[in-house]
């Protein structure tokens, strides 16, 4: 059961109404994941929402190089909800499966192109460190742009914060599906 129970239209106030039909009428179609805890405070999903819509539906990274760092970040939270959604997206982008199972026990993948193995190398790094080194943030900026290398971060900064949400609002996988991450 989550802490934060799932809302209905009547035990809403205003504000969080406005704020499910903002969210259901854009990409997202309707409030699920993370937003079934976020919609409890309405002005921070509202803005949360926001952000989150840009980072995946208007990135300027290719889908599979920002799912890839979607389940960098999954991994290091062991957040079971986010990956489990995320997989499937990253097989949906053209991902190799052979790329996210490594990632999902702890390994660093091999025969990555050379814009996955920056996407994993700098995903890992600003987890592992706060920050991206100079060697990597110059490879980041070269291939993708100073907008492009912001975005990764963020990216990283933006996942993160939701698998914290996920992770303690404790939401039962779909279906009751068997957690897809080890340990």
């Amino acid at each position: 059961m989550s802490r934060f129970p799932r809302l209905t239209d009547e035990a809403m106030t205003p504000a969080q109404r406005e704020v499910a039909a903002e969210i259901s009428a854009g990409p997202r179609g309707e409030v699920r994941g993370p937003f079934i805890a976020l919609i409890h405070n309405a002005e921070l999903a509202r803005r949360v929402q926001a952000l989150g819509e840009h980072l995946r539906w208007n990135s300027k990274l290719p889908p599979a190089l920002l799912e890839l760092a979607v389940l960098v970040t999954a991994h290091r939270w062991n957040c079971q909800h986010e990956w489990y959604m995320h997989e499937k997206l990253a097989r949906k982008a053209g991902l190799e499966p052979r790329i996210f199972e490594a990632v999902a026990q702890g390994k660093e993948p091999q025969g990555m192109s050379a814009d996955e193995a920056l996407v994993y190398r700098a995903s890992k790094q600003a987890h592992q460190t706060g920050r991206l080194d100079d060697e990597t943030f110059a490879a980041a900026r070269e291939r993708f742009g100073l907008d492009g290398t912001l975005e990764l971060l963020a990216l990283n900064g933006y996942y993160s914060m939701m698998a914290m949400v996920l992770n303690t609002a404790g939401m039962p996988l779909p279906d009751n599906a068997a957690p897809p991450l080890p340990g």
